[in-house]
């Protein structure tokens, strides 16, 4: 018989069995708070006039310490003093006006340079009065007049050329990414006269770019059509990092990729293991979750602020404009390759992040909007700035790969015994798939077994060795059990580790290790005989002879028998925005229903109806169900889920039949998808 117990029961059952662990020492005391983001980092919102609609599409800082911004309405604004205090206010001037939805902006020689949707544009401003005299254009490009070309950049490059970033269109019909226009999805290089040439193919949405701390390029992408989930990835002249449909114009002059889309195999299987076969295809350096640290990663920033911003310089800070926060990225380089670990860092904004700077002041500024793509920040638009307060996270500052398994420093010592300790923490892989189809539920999620535990003499380094790893996948390593000297469980336990490379050198022996085992073993056999998940006796089977009572099913696709004509047939579609429509319709209490739901949208929906009131509720189980999620269509198992259809693609539909409740009210219906359920509902009005 084998029992599983969670990594609090494991942590309680050593420390009675004696092997000396002082786990309860090591416990906060029962008046103990836990920390909050809010401890270490703040969020100051800055005030924005009524008058001015803020959808931030691109920010720079200025070298005076103001901050321009160019809107999605095709402004530029210069906003001056924004490192607000006390009573003051901050200043905002228009720059510029009259342009096509601006989603990037830079500076440099004393002019701001915006991509358009057509074009890389020069203001320049020749008179001083702090306005805009000229709008010169650097170079264009081709438009379908799709509603999904935006257009990215620019970034400028340690040569002195810019990067400019053309993402996919968007067909309904097709239900994926298109290239309709010339070197859409792909990356292009301007030089300051004006001459463009591709630089690198296969983005969708290639919304973020910046440069780490050595200068190399990287660029976050959006989950979609070969596009399993949020990732980012290191960029170099000639890569080809993923997506098929651009290299449909690899052919024309100029082109550094010569892969065509036959070249590209739809096989569903990791993109690492395809990379070994389609020379060119350059696997993320670092993967992010979907609908865990995440939904839509956004702007890129490397930290340089030379410790104004706590103990995490040159690490990279990513937005998520749909789920309103940003996380933090570690990167290092192995055998010439890079990867990392992603954190959880600071939610809670606004609205929905596209953009970030550093300020002089060393807070990070974030420009955010919702407009289109719907965030969990309610607000339509926001300002606003991070600050450190001065105090030390407990965090894992960063994870770093071994020949053997992860070494985890830590920003303050831990408890040697407890961080020593295998049961305080728990590693999984897991990766996704390579397809064309629209993003990937976690596949090939595995545990990897931790051999045994190394703490530094300092208590702020732990060496596991760690069995089972793979190359080219994502390492969940939670460290839940690790406490600080002074008690205190880490602000956020979770890392994803991205392996691509795994470090040569010596390896620790794991005879030390050895012994250990075998105690824990022992102690595991003697508990296993009369303990369960919970630690009580195990209570005998039920009998064969009294089933339990079947639940009523919570998704019917076929109709049932018996039941004729429905009474109410429901055609529901979704629209930009992530809304419903309609977004409300009525039924009798105790009537025959049939749901179309149609997927008209370009990313992932479910239609789930949940008990009144419990929308939210029923949206965070969800997010809870972590690595699962899409697996299980983001349906948690709760009674407050009264129907629901699959998680369906775009441009898919699935037909349901229920029997409408017999108590009326006012019934929610909502996608739970991380993110989406905030904001994508609607209401099903039964009557008598």
């Amino acid at each position: 018989m084998f029992l599983t117990f969670s990594r609090k029961q494991f942590f309680l059952l050593m420390a009675c069995v004696g092997l000396g662990l002082q786990v309860a020492q090591a416990q906060p005391d029962a008046n103990f708070t836990p920390d909050k983001e809010d401890d270490y980092y703040k969020l100051i919102t800055l005030p924005i006039p009524e008058d001015v609609v803020l959808e931030v599409g691109g920010m720079v800082t200025l070298p005076d310490g103001s901050i321009a911004i160019c809107t999605r309405r095709g402004e530029v604004w210069i906003v001056s003093n924004p490192a607000i205090s006390g009573s003051d206010r901050p200043t905002f001037k228009r720059f510029a006006y009259g342009l096509h939805e601006p989603l990037g902006l830079n500076y440099k020689d004393g002019d701001l340079y915006v991509t358009q949707r057509s074009e890389l544009t020069r203001l320049r401003d020749n008179d001083g009065d702090g306005q805009a005299d000229a709008y010169d254009k650097i170079v264009s490009w081709p438009l379908s007049g799709n509603y999904h070309e935006y257009s990215y950049g620019p970034l400028f490059m340690p040569d002195g050329t810019m990067i400019e970033a053309l993402n996919l269109g968007w067909s309904n019909s097709l239900g994926h990414g298109v290239s309709l226009a010339e070197w859409r999805g792909w990356m292009l290089q301007v030089t300051p006269d004006g001459e463009m040439t591709p630089f690198a193919a296969g983005f969708r949405s290639p919304s973020g770019f910046g440069l780490n701390a050595a200068g190399d390029l990287f660029y976050t992408e959006n989950q979609g059509d070969w596009v399993g989930s949020g990732r980012i990835t290191h960029v170099e002249k000639g890569d080809f990092v993923g997506n098929a449909e651009g290299l449909k114009w690899s052919s024309l002059p100029g082109s550094t990729v010569s892969l065509t889309p036959d070249d590209i195999p739809d096989s569903g299987r990791p993109l690492y293991d395809v990379a070994k076969e389609v020379p060119g295809l350059k696997p993320p350096a670092i993967w992010v979750p979907h609908g865990i640290l995440g939904i839509s990663t956004s702007g890129i920033l490397n930290n340089d602020t030379k410790g104004k911003f706590g103990p995490f310089d040159d690490q990279l800070f990513v937005g998520d404009q749909g789920q309103s926060m940003v996380t933090r990225v570690s990167l290092e380089k192995v055998k010439g390759v890079y990867q990392g670990v992603v954190f959880p860092f600071r939610e809670g904004f606004a609205s929905g992040i596209l953009r970030l700077v550093w300020g002089h002041d060393g807070a990070l500024y974030a420009g955010q909007t919702s407009r289109g793509w719907a965030a969990v920040g309610k607000a339509p638009y926001a300002l606003q700035r991070l600050v450190w307060t001065g105090r030390m996270p407990f965090e894992m500052k960063t994870v770093r790969a071994t020949p053997d398994g992860f070494e985890i420093e830590y920003t303050q010592p831990v408890d040697k015994k407890v961080a020593g300790n295998p049961a305080s923490y728990k590693i999984t892989g897991f990766t996704y798939k390579y397809q064309a189809q629209y993003g990937s539920p976690v596949i090939n999620n595995a545990n990897c077994p931790i051999v045994g535990i190394q703490v530094s003499d300092d208590g702020l380094k732990a060496r596991l060795v760690v069995d089972s790893l793979r190359l080219g996948y994502i390492h969940e390593i939670t460290a839940e059990g690790v406490r600080s000297t002074e008690g205190k469980a880490l602000l956020h336990n979770v890392g994803y580790y991205t392996l691509n490379q795994q470090p040569d050198g010596p390896k620790l022996d794991r005879t030390q290790f050895a012994a250990a085992h075998q105690h824990n073993a022992a102690a595991m056999g003697s508990a296993s005989a009369k303990t369960t998940t919970s630690g009580t006796v195990r209570k005998p089977a039920a009998s064969a002879s009294k089933p339990a009572t079947k639940p009523a099913a919570k998704r019917v696709t076929k109709l049932p028998a018996g039941w004729g004509e429905p009474e109410f047939t429901i055609t529901m579609g979704t629209k930009p925005g992530l809304k419903f429509t309609p977004e409300q319709f009525q039924v009798k209490a105790g009537s025959k229903v049939r749901v179309v739901f149609q997927n008209d949208d370009d990313m992932l929906h479910n239609f789930v109806v949940v008990l009144p009131g419990t929308a939210i509720e029923v949206g965070e189980m969800a997010m809870k169900l972590g690595l699962e999620g899409q697996q299980k269509n983001y349906i948690p198992s709760t009674d407050k889920v009264l129907y629901h259809t699959n998680l369906l693609q775009p441009n898919t539909s699935e037909t349901i039949y229920f029997v409408a409740p017999e108590k009326p009210g006012d019934y929610t219906y909502e996608c739970s998808v991380p993110g989406h359920f905030y904001s994508m509902q609607g209401t099903m009005k039964v009557v008598k």
